[in-house]
């Protein structure tokens, strides 16, 4: 780090939002001024600052200054107060008024101001309505460098700090000293870590209750996000009190008290978060009203739906897809599942002409943009994904629709299901009408939700719901290798993936390789080369690894990829990557407000980084973010399997190596293989493919759904 000092000139650009800025500043000894950028909250022009940070490159600005950190250096000197409190910084102080101000309290202004302003009244002029606008103006501008002032030297970087003031503004020097414990609970990624180190420095007893507390709610938050519901009590005051160096009696306690508080539930020792409780408990509630309701009576002839089905489809379905289409009729909540090539979605085309006959309202959805997109191609009906359907509000974080204000339907079909989470569950069977009935088409054998849960297996091992698994592989998809292979693994057979192609270009290959290394470099020469070159009708080519480290992760990978597929200057560098136009990102986290969501992927259109900004485009919308807002994002020419669920590619490069031990496992494999439509290549060795294979102990899920909805209530 380099370190900086000099005179802030001019503003060139400052977003109010994440202040990100842009600014001018005159250095000592140097003739012109230099150009800053970086996270400078509350900074003005005529102030003093000390700048940490290195020097980079802009293809377009030349060079600037790309500041890390920084604090401002109040001035010392008589004369240097006089200027600065004349500079118009502080609303309400001229150069008469600052000159009085000077002359009464000499080098002690500044400290007067900031720690004991009602001693302004002494001044000649100043009367009670103009101290107290002073002190206001004063603390408006300096509450920012307060902010600033404590978070030097701890693990909360500029950046997180630019997220702390806009989440709390003016209260984030309030919420820092009086309850820091409460930024680890409401801002993801910064974590009990960072915030009890503050908290500690500040004076935080070892064993306070509050910092117990806290360490409970962030390590059940953190298994949240590990996908877990709830979490043992003994494991869960096990895991706190090595944690935090103290003894698990104090963590009993404190866990009692979040209980009183209504934070936790604990039920047969069991701890859940609140809010998950509700959800999982709300769901089983739903599910079993709505099956207490009379099922439907839709008499339709086999012979009349078929002739609907052939008429408006010029599709014939296989007596499988027949049987399911008249024994689902009866049906209040049902379950359609299968593996690639079985007909789901031809399935759900047909249900829904003959449903369209019936005069019944009929309404499509998909956990993810790019899923509903998909879904409404295949059918020919609107789609929508599921927070769209539901009305989310992301200023109220409220969804219009819910047991007052249900959805206007007869029938719901929800593809993909098996992406659907605990919390989001929850909120469409709130919203179901109670005559409406539902149907959710998804694979099980495919990974569980990225959110807490495992709602679509819960539900069918309740036994509580009719399922309707689709065997049968039709004609067309049994000459693909691709679904073969993938139905081989489904059932247990280990698939012979090594057999030549029976032509010069086939739609499965494996190729042999022994190191991590080597499989990247394999990798890049097929999206770079091999693969446009044999292949020029492939129009999106995704690289699909288990694991984000090691030379052959996501992280690593990515940097390969980009270097090789995208060698345009410039770019902006934010969470350890840099992002260019023309790169291929990934959205990480729902985001309703720009109506992007976990998994979307879009092309960098513009990377200005004396804007702070970047432009992404997903399929012709265009979404800017501020450079705070990159930690939503991702390079994504190589993606974790697990953020490939609900999406298909034309060609498929999956990264399989022994040093992917830890997550390789049969659903991961199977999932990954059925992601590509034309084109499916294992880069790897056959010892990390049989390991996958022979792995079928699914992560089991910390879940209380299966038993709720069997339980008697």
């Amino acid at each position: 780090m380099i370190t900086i000092s000099g005179t802030l000139s001019r503003i060139t650009f400052q977003n109010s939002e994440n202040h990100y800025t842009v600014c001018r500043v005159a250095v000592p000894k140097v003739a012109d001024a230099i150009t800053v950028v970086g996270h400078l909250p509350g900074v003005a022009q005529g102030e003093q600052l000390k700048l940490k940070g290195t020097w980079i490159s802009h293809p377009k600005y030349g060079e600037q200054f790309k500041a890390a950190s920084f604090e401002v250096t109040l001035p010392s000197t008589l004369a240097g107060i006089r200027k600065y409190l004349s500079s118009g910084i502080i609303p309400g102080i001229n150069q008469d008024l600052a000159d009085k101000i000077v002359d009464t309290f000499g080098e002690q202004t500044l400290e007067i101001i900031e720690n004991d302003p009602d001693q302004l009244l002494d001044v000649y002029g100043i009367g009670k309505i103009k101290q107290k606008m002073i002190e206001t103006a004063w603390n408006a501008h300096h509450s920012v460098r307060r902010v600033m002032e404590m978070l030097q030297g701890t693990r909360i970087d500029s950046a997180k700090a630019a997220a702390i003031l806009k989440t709390y503004g003016n209260h984030a020097l309030e919420v820092l000293t009086q309850d820091p414990f409460r930024i680890a609970r409401d801002i993801p990624g910064i974590g009990f870590a960072a915030v009890d180190e503050l908290a500690r420095e500040l004076g935080t007893e070892k064993e306070a209750e509050k910092r117990l507390k806290a360490c409970l709610i962030c390590r059940l938050l953190d298994l949240e996000q590990n996908g877990h519901v709830f979490e043992e009590k003994e494991d869960l005051i096990r895991a706190c009190a090595q944690r935090a160096d103290v003894s698990a009696e104090l963590f009993s306690d404190a866990l009692g008290n979040l209980e009183q508080d209504n934070e936790v539930v604990l039920e047969k020792g069991r701890v859940y978060l609140a809010f998950l409780h509700k959800a999982e408990h709300g769901i089983s509630r739903r599910i079993k009203a709505l099956l207490s309701m009379p099922n439907p009576d839709f008499r339709v002839d086999e012979d009349l739906i078929r002739t609907q089905v052939l008429s408006a489809m010029a599709v014939q379905l296989s007596e499988e897809q027949l049987d399911v289409v008249v024994r689902i009729m009866g049906q209040k909540i049902s379950i359609i599942t299968g593996g690639p090539g079985t007909g789901k979605t031809t399935l759900i085309k047909a249900l829904c002409v003959v449903f369209k006959t019936l005069r019944l309202k009929v309404m499509l959805a998909a956990p993810t943009g790019r899923a509903a997109r998909r879904l409404a191609e295949v059918t020919g009906q609107g789609a929508k994904t599921l927070h769209k359907l539901l009305g989310f509000n992301q200023d109220t974080e409220s969804f219009e629709h819910d047991f007052t204000n249900p959805l206007d339907l007869d029938l719901l079909v929800v593809d993909e299901a098996s992406m659907v989470d605990t919390l989001l569950m929850y909120r469409l069977a709130e919203a179901l009408p109670a005559g409406a009935g539902l149907i959710l088409v998804g694979d099980t054998f495919q990974l569980p939700s990225v959110g807490p849960g495992n709602v679509l297996s819960d539900i069918i091992d309740s036994a509580q719901v009719a399922v309707f698994p689709l065997t049968r592989i039709f004609r067309q998809a049994r000459k693909s290798p691709i679904v073969m292979h993938a139905h081989s693994i489904r059932n247990g057979q280990m698939p012979d993936i090594k057999s030549g192609p029976a032509d010069q270009y086939s739609q499965f290959y494996f190729i042999e390789t022994s190191t991590p290394a080597r499989v990247a470099d394999t990798i890049c020469e097929l999206c770079a080369l091999r693969i446009p070159k044999a292949f020029p009708q492939i129009r999106e080519t995704q690289v699909l690894t288990p694991m984000h480290r090691g030379e052959a992760g996501t992280i690593s990978l990515n940097q390969r990829l980009q270097a090789v597929l995208n060698d345009k200057p410039g770019g902006i560098k934010s969470h350890g990557h840099t992002f260019k136009t023309g790169d291929k990102v990934m959205h990480l986290k729902n985001n309703y407000e720009k109506e992007v969501f976990n998994g979307d992927i879009g092309r960098v259109i513009e990377a200005d980084d004396s804007m702070g900004q970047v432009l992404v485009d997903y399929e012709g919308r265009i979404v800017p973010y501020d450079l705070p807002e990159l930690d939503e994002l991702t390079l994504a020419y190589a993606i974790s399997v697990h953020k490939s669920q609900g999406s298909e590619y034309d060609a498929v490069i999956i990264a399989l190596t022994t040093a992917h031990f830890p997550l390789l496992q049969r659903n991961l494999l199977y999932t990954a293989m059925t992601r590509g439509r034309f084109l499916v290549i294992i880069v790897g060795s056959t010892r990390a493919f049989k390991t996958a294979f022979d792995n079928n102990r699914t992560a089991l899920r910390r879940s209380g759904l299966k038993n709720r909805l069997k339980e008697n209530l």
